[in-house]
């Protein structure tokens, strides 16, 4: 007969974490009749911290092609550059448009 020794196993569980990277989201800006290129230039260069000339190469695309992309973030990244973009434009007086897909 075998006599317990007052042992107590102990049982670990390790269980493994998930972790998910955020969805991905493109901000994408559309042309418009009315806002300039320079304004254009200067938001991409202060809100997306574009290089002066893909800057220029960016509002070209827009200007030609009806849209440009400008950066792809993380949802809540992305939504705010959006907002911030068409708060600035707002002020200044332009109906300047910026969407977001899925990338």
């Amino acid at each position: 007969m075998a006599e317990n020794s007052g042992n107590k196993t102990k049982t670990v569980v390790k269980t493994e974490e998930q972790v998910t990277t955020p969805s991905l989201f493109k901000v994408l800006m559309h042309n418009d009749d009315y806002t300039t290129m320079e304004f254009v230039i200067e938001v991409l260069q202060e809100i997306f911290h574009k290089p002066a000339t893909e800057a220029e190469k960016i509002m070209l695309t827009i200007h030609f092609q009806g849209v440009g992309h400008c950066g792809i973030f993380p949802y809540a990244i992305a939504e705010t550059k959006a907002d911030q973009v068409r708060m600035r434009a707002r002020k200044a007086g332009f109906p300047l448009r910026c969407s977001l897909e899925e990338a």
